[in-house]
């Protein structure tokens, strides 16, 4: 029987976090849609995009991607923070994350590495701007790593994960590591562009505008968008999409610029990007096959299927142990059956509440709870 690590058990481990969109929920919507197909099942953004790819149905395919763009991507890419925090919990949920991280780090032994990795497959930057309130208001000292180097040009790569900051007394008797969060987006972030054939820049504070795609089919796509986010609905009832090939081509030569991982296949379109998330994916898989490691998974739920098959992979350190925060107290029976074969995997629900993200933070910062499901892994 296994419950939920309490701190004291994280302090000497390699502290790997695998973050999803459940983690920003309220504040950006998700692949999940209200729509259903024939059998009466919720779909996805993902599940009808594959369909519409293996059925060639390149309209209806580009007017899911043009839904896909105006309600999940444009709102994130013209996210303002400083306003959302006064109207949403997440962000500061995310602060009390970072938080908590930091008390670990700074409880770790003299002479371990005081970093963490958190791995996360969402576009946004409310893990950077949570880190960026943390150092103004924190009395902690710490440094945020995610992965750009540079001053006027701040340029992607995943080796620079892999870098660490001491600080040196005045006279250089001794040197003390600063606590360091690395932040490693997996899917891509809304704040990465392109230059040239090799580099990408993360930038934050770049005008959103010249990212946004600027196409004539909105209006064509919309009876179709307004199906998708009706719950009274099936597939069956998509309706057919007036758009030209020549509509199509713009708005996807616009699209496949954007520095995300697409939901069919989880790849990008760009070669430089493509090459960073398999960087990606090797910086995940190294860190989870490091002795002593664990990964503790909140508001992930591993459809994407690479990154799902190197987690199972990795799954064969017997020096690694994976904690799935599961929202529903169903979802237990769900991750079980997943990772069936592995018992270094331990799923944790609640009998009483749902994992929600402040109920996440609150099982880092407390000891188990008496109504906490306990799991038998098989």
């Amino acid at each position: 029987m296994t419950t939920t690590p309490h701190q004291a058990d994280l302090y000497e481990k390699n502290i790997n976090f695998l973050i999803g969109a459940g983690a920003s929920a309220g504040l950006f919507p998700t692949l999940q849609l209200a729509l259903k197909d024939g059998e009466g099942k919720w779909v996805t953004v993902e599940t009808l995009a594959t369909m519409f790819e293996a059925s060639g149905q390149s309209e209806q395919k580009t007017a899911l991607f043009a839904y896909y763009y105006q309600n999940v991507i444009e709102v994130v890419l013209k996210a303002k923070y400083e306003t959302l925090e006064l109207l949403h919990d997440a962000p500061h949920q995310y602060k009390e994350f970072l938080t908590t991280i930091l008390l670990m780090l700074n409880r770790k032994r003299a002479g371990e590495p005081k970093r963490c990795n958190i791995f996360t497959t969402n576009y946004d930057g409310c893990l950077e701007f949570a880190a960026d309130q943390l150092l103004k208001e924190s009395p902690f000292d710490f440094c945020v790593n995610d992965g750009a180097k540079g001053f006027q040009r701040r340029v992607l790569d995943a080796k620079n994960f892999n870098q660490s900051v001491t600080e040196m007394g005045v006279f250089g008797r001794h040197r003390t590591e600063i606590p360091q969060i690395n932040i490693n987006h997996l899917h891509g972030s809304v704040y990465w562009h392109r230059h040239g054939d090799s580099q990408i820049i993360v930038d934050y504070w770049k005008d959103s505008k010249e990212r946004e795609i600027q196409s004539d089919i909105w209006e064509a796509c919309s009876d179709f968008s307004k199906v998708l986010q009706n719950d009274t609905l099936t597939t069956a009832d998509l309706p057919k999409v007036a758009i030209t090939e020549q509509q199509m081509a713009h708005f996807w030569e616009q699209y496949n610029k954007l520095p995300i991982v697409n939901p069919t296949k989880w790849k990008f379109h760009e070669t430089v990007f493509d090459e960073h998330y398999y960087q990606m994916l090797r910086h995940l898989s190294y860190e989870l096959e490091r002795p002593n490691s664990v990964l503790l998974v909140f508001g992930f739920s591993f459809a994407d299927e690479h990154i799902r098959n190197l987690v199972k992979r990795s799954l064969s350190n017997p020096g690694l142990q994976m904690f799935v925060y599961c929202f529903r107290k169903a979802d237990v029976e769900f991750i079980q059956k997943m990772f069936a074969k592995f018992p270094n995997v331990m799923p944790i629900g609640l009998d009483d509440k749902n994992i929600d993200f402040k109920e996440f933070n609150s099982l880092l910062t407390t000891p188990p709870k008496t109504t906490q499901q306990e799991v038998q892994i098989a």
